[in-house]
């Protein structure tokens, strides 16, 4: 499916090293696109977020990095500056332009090889994959090393990943038709989509069927055993005793609908809402999450600027929690840790029994 990448404009490209289990997605908007950022997380790792702020000077940027690696995944965001530098595409100074790169990172270092972080030159092959096309899903880019369910400790937890969704403003709940749709039909129409990292502390729960996705998991009982299967915040002091600031689900929504800074910010702050609805918990003081909201500025839209704010946030919060299932729905299992097809098989084995 085209996800996030069935915005006109936006293109998205992933580089990673699959032995140590970790990389980079780079978001890319060579036409500049506003941006609104919201940072709700109480462990995150941030970069250009304050240019971002309504009151700030720079009005477009010109890509986000999702990246693993924890802090030191901030570097990949350099090499997506020289790939943009060489492109003549930036922040037009006297002396030169100046991209301006976005970017968040998620802690991935206890899954495969902690000496081997993304990278500048990571980074740069992130670009130089960038397209608009179809968007992988899954283990790939910043989802290589991601794992959720880490609250009863890392030996309960399951695979994470990336994912990503897109329909159109017309299709507010109704988001299953926008599932496996193209880019064909879209012109004249107002679209948000949204790709997320997920590497969350809690568990990851289908909204709309009001299950547990996958989380916390008793591999022996084959069964969820984390906050999300309970419903209550008994387990919420492991995670301090077994390692903090391991998680975070770092994310980009995007529209062709017009918007500036100050309803970019907006529409960022309500997509957090699709997090909280998805994972259980979010926003905790082990997780840096952290959305970013791009315009690409596109369509106007016919009602009331509150009113068109309002809607496209409210639908940036459906297709982000659509995003986060789609993430551990695609995963597979890597570094010891099982995938929510893993537990899908075991459950058809044991039902022919």
């Amino acid at each position: 499916m085209h996800g996030i990448t069935r915005i006109p404009g936006v293109l998205v490209g992933h580089a990673q090293n699959d032995e140590a289990l970790t990389g980079c997605t780079v978001v890319l908007t060579p036409g500049g696109a506003v941006a609104g950022v919201d940072v709700r997380g109480s462990a995150p790792g941030t970069r250009e977020t304050d240019l971002m702020r309504p009151c700030n000077q720079v009005e477009k940027i010109q890509a986000v990095v999702l990246s693993g690696g924890s802090a030191y995944g901030l570097d990949s965001a350099s090499g997506v500056m020289r790939f943009l530098e060489g492109k003549g595409v930036g922040f037009a100074t006297p002396f030169g332009v100046v991209p301006i790169v976005g970017a968040a990172v998620i802690y991935d270092l206890g899954l495969g090889d902690p000496r081997v972080r993304p990278d500048a030159e990571m980074g740069y092959a992130a670009c130089l994959a960038a397209s608009s096309g179809p968007c992988r899903e899954g283990n790939v880019g910043a989802g290589t090393g991601a794992t959720v369910g880490k609250i009863m400790g890392p030996e309960y937890a399951m695979k994470g990943g990336l994912g990503t969704y897109a329909t159109l403003l017309s299709g507010m709940g109704q988001l299953e038709a926008g599932v496996g749709a193209g880019a064909d039909g879209d012109d004249g129409q107002v679209l948000v989509g949204a790709l997320a990292v997920v590497n969350a502390l809690g568990d990851v729960i289908d909204p709309w069927a009001g299950r547990v996705v996958a989380g916390a998991y008793d591999r022996g009982a084959g069964r969820f055993v984390g906050p999300g299967a309970s419903r209550t915040g008994a387990n919420l002091t492991i995670q301090a005793q077994t390692g903090a600031c391991m998680n975070t689900t770092i994310a980009v929504v995007a529209t062709n609908a017009i918007l500036d800074k100050e309803g970019a910010n907006k529409v960022a702050q309500m997509a957090q809402d699709g997090l909280a609805r998805a994972i259980v918990p979010a926003h905790t003081m082990y997780d840096g999450d952290t959305v970013f909201c791009l315009s690409t500025a596109e369509r106007p839209l016919s009602g009331e600027k509150a009113a068109d704010i309002t809607a496209i946030g409210s639908l940036a919060a459906e297709v982000l929690a659509a995003a986060v299932v789609r993430a551990v729905e695609a995963a597979r299992q890597a570094g010891g840790c099982p995938a929510v097809c893993d537990i899908e098989t075991r459950r058809r084995d044991s039902d022919r029994k």
